[in-house]
């Protein structure tokens, strides 16, 4: 059991939405920002830098959006779709295009990594804005 789906069976107010897919996406996203940061110090390594520039900016963007998703779909005090929705709206945009980025280099095994990651990150925040509808 991840530490997200744990943290959401010891919350002390019901939780509105789906605690699986909460918890999986809350799993997907910090796992996205993870890889999107090694990736970010992998890139710089390789042989042709400058073909790795839009893959470190969007990585870089990838992690902070991913970041900023995880902290506030964590929070559970009360639920504001004004903030959530754009928010994992914008989660799933960054990681569509940092994943197809990657994928474009996916010889280098952590570009395929990181595609990867954010293949699933941007299926687990679509999910989740289906559930919140």
């Amino acid at each position: 059991m991840s530490y997200a789906r744990q943290m959401l069976d010891a919350y002390p107010v019901t939780v509105t939405v789906d605690a699986d897919l909460l918890a999986a996406t809350i799993d997907a996203v910090s796992d996205c920002a993870q890889a999107c940061t090694a990736d970010t110090d992998a890139d710089p390594r390789e042989q042709n830098l400058a073909e790795m520039v839009t893959c470190i900016r969007l990585c870089l963007n990838c992690t902070d959006i991913c970041t900023a998703t995880a902290g506030v779909i964590s929070r559970l005090a009360e639920y504001d779709p004004g903030t959530t929705r754009p928010l994992l709206q914008a989660c799933a945009a960054i990681c569509k295009s940092c994943g197809d980025e990657c994928e474009r280099h996916a010889h280098m095994p952590h570009c395929r990594v990181c595609a990867e990651a954010c293949r699933r990150c941007e299926r687990a925040c679509r999910e989740l804005l289906d559930a919140l509808a």
